[in-house]
């Protein structure tokens, strides 16, 4: 055994010295001041290449992202054949980078928010608050199929934002599709279904301002002033992805049908058989091992007010930080509007479209864990132990803090690499009217699912898209169309990559492995993604209307899935009787509790009514024995 290891680590150690020489080689070929895209050429997609392919083979995450990142920047330190100075000045520069990326205020706003919000996740379930929720919820989703569309409708309900979204829903709903049997990997699948697609044409979210403003600056590259958000207004029917995925999501909990890994997935859940659990993780599943204080009164209001006061304080601050900035800005039209009127429906809506929305959810998330400890402490627990169980929720958050330092230090070194523009370069070339759509979608999806964000991906390519398609077709609802494209494919490429922080931190939420997370949602998204692209963005490039489309890609879909998927039976009562033998320890208990006393004196009548019927065979077999002894 050590001698296999042996060989295996010097072929992987010569291997690495061979590939980081070819990298170097290919690098120093190129013109010292050629473009990004010239100079690496296809090596500029190899990092997120790297991180994905290990994330697949090794199910770790973090070392994953630690080696793509390592490439990069091994690639961007490449001034020579002299790999040894490479490698060292790679790593150095890994660690600048790692630095850098979390003295960004939009990053350590949301690392800050997810910790926070963790520690009030811990504190509710200590206050016995979410065993209350889950109890309470459980009376209407006593049923799989029920449990998933109340998952369903929180995540819509939580439409505001992606990543309150994740850290909201997946620890609410947990316990409840615990009980109920339905995976993990299905939670964490409705988690992010109803994630970044909802937040994503949501009017009112924290990313109507980047969408609507790079639309805007789009168009006056062509020389139009439009209006932002009645463009943004205009491609919501043509978001086929965001609206297809949330019907899929109901159809598959109504159907109870599943294919892929996902049905495996459903099946163990069924049998109350476990999946280990990845190690990345692993931190996670301290939220499920926290129990309620001995003596503690259950009661719902101790989640709904801390989860409460995290919803309607996130909407109070996105409203607050947006219109502060506008107020401290130069348009003085739009002062003076908000001046006079700050709480009309625009007045709302200018305000949530300037907010930063990692300094409004840490300052929600900070106010609801102030109410938190407040709520402990009048509860009888003790102030220290409150703040102590607080600080041990954060904790379970580290392992994600990680993950996202390096997902978006792996996310700009590829913005500096040039990836986006050396796929753009390669794909842009004779495209014909009618593909262009489809074209956008999937270029869109393949660069957000390479650099794991959906905002960097609508970054880069809305300024490219709407010009392009006005010089191939100048008519604005193709332009719409189009425009659609880039929002709906940058969601899709984001929705199912394994670096995406949404994937990520519904992967964190929902307790879920995240690669298993990963391999069991990508099945899903092809499948919608497949029938976005044939039912609806190909028959739109030839003018074909939305409310025509989406009907049909709604049949195709059902009919693939009465095809391919196997209904997956509930095995919960209600809906199919459970056997004790199957059922999972709770619904153990209240079976022997509830029929247990039934059971034995049925046990007993049936002893009595057998017992004369064996005596008479056992004197017979005696008188038989006899016989043949004669």
């Amino acid at each position: 055994m050590k001698i296999k290891t042996v060989i295996i680590l010097c072929v992987s150690i010569v291997f690495t010295v061979c590939a980081l020489f070819g990298m170097a080689f290919y690098i120093d070929r190129a013109p010292p001041k050629s473009e990004k895209a010239e100079r690496y050429g296809f090596l500029t997609l190899l990092p997120p290449f790297v991180a994905i392919l290990l994330a697949f083979v090794t199910k770790e995450t973090v070392s994953s992202l630690f080696v793509g990142v390592l490439v990069g920047e091994f690639m961007i330190s490449s001034k020579s054949l002299n790999i040894a100075g490479g490698f060292i000045n790679s790593y150095l520069a890994l660690c600048t980078q790692i630095i850098k990326t979390m003295a960004d205020q939009w990053n350590s706003g949301i690392i800050l928010q997810s910790l926070l919000i963790g520690g009030v996740i811990q504190l509710v379930a200590k206050m016995g608050g979410a065993k209350a929720l889950a109890e309470a919820l459980a009376k209407f989703a006593n049923t799989p199929r029920k449990g998933q569309l109340i998952t369903e409708f929180l995540g819509l309900c939580v439409f505001f934002d992606d990543y309150a979204n994740s850290l909201i829903v997946g620890p609410m709903m947990r316990p409840v599709l615990d009980k109920l049997r339905v995976s993990r990997e299905k939670l964490a699948f409705v988690v992010d279904a109803t994630a970044a697609p909802v937040a994503g044409i949501a009017i009112i979210s924290t990313w109507i301002g980047l969408e609507v403003s790079l639309i805007a600056d789009a168009f006056k590259v062509i020389g139009k002033e439009v209006n932002g958000f009645g463009i943004f207004l205009q491609t919501i029917p043509f978001r086929f992805y965001n609206i297809l995925i949330l019907i899929f999501v109901a159809m598959t909990a109504i159907t109870l049908r599943e294919f892929g890994p996902m049905k495996e997935a459903e099946k163990r859940a069924r049998k109350n058989i476990k999946k280990e659990e990845a190690k990345s993780l692993e931190n996670n599943q301290r939220f499920e091992d926290v129990q309620p204080v001995e003596g503690i009164k259950l009661t719902v209001w101790n989640a709904i007010i801390p989860i409460g006061t995290l919803i309607l304080g996130a909407l109070v601050a996105f409203y607050y930080n947006g219109y502060t900035a506008i107020m401290g800005g130069e348009d003085k039209d739009l002062i003076n509007f908000m001046t006079r009127s700050p709480l009309s429906p625009k007045g709302i809506f200018e305000a949530l479209a300037n907010s930063d929305s990692s300094v409004a959810l840490f300052q929600a998330a900070l106010v609801a864990s102030i109410v938190s400890v407040i709520m402990a402490y009048c509860q009888k627990i003790k102030f220290d132990d409150a703040i102590s169980e607080w600080v041990n929720g954060m904790k379970t958050i580290v392992i994600t803090g990680v993950i996202l330092l390096l997902a978006w230090s792996l996310g700009d070194i590829i913005k500096e690499l040039g990836t986006a523009d050396y796929l753009v370069g390669i794909l842009k070339n004779s495209i014909p009217k009618f593909i262009l759509p489809t074209l956008i979608f999937i270029i869109s999806a393949i660069i957000s699912f390479a650099t794991g964000t959906s905002y960097g991906t609508m970054g880069i390519l809305m300024p490219l898209t709407i010009p392009l398609a006005w010089a191939i077709h100048a008519d604005m609802n193709y332009v719409i169309i189009c425009t659609s494209g880039v929002l709906s494919g940058s969601i899709f490429g984001d929705h199912c990559s394994p670096i995406s922080d949404t994937t990520i931190l519904s992967s964190m939420g929902s307790s879920c492995d995240h690669i298993s997370h990963v391999q069991t949602q990508i099945y899903y998204s092809l499948y919608i993604a497949i029938i976005t692209i044939f039912v609806c963005y190909i028959p739109a490039g030839f003018g074909i209307y939305w409310y025509i489309t989406i009907p049909v890609a709604i049949i195709v879909m059902y009919g693939g899935l009465r095809i391919f998927g196997e209904k997956i039976e509930n095995g919960v009562e209600g809906e199919e009787e459970i056997t004790e033998e199957d059922a999972p320890k709770e619904i153990k208990i209240e079976l022997e509790q509830s029929g247990g006393e039934q059971q034995v004196k049925e046990k007993e009548e049936k002893e009595e009514e057998e017992e004369p019927e064996s005596e008479g065979l056992l004197d017979k077999e005696k008188k038989s024995t006899n016989s043949l002894k004669i």
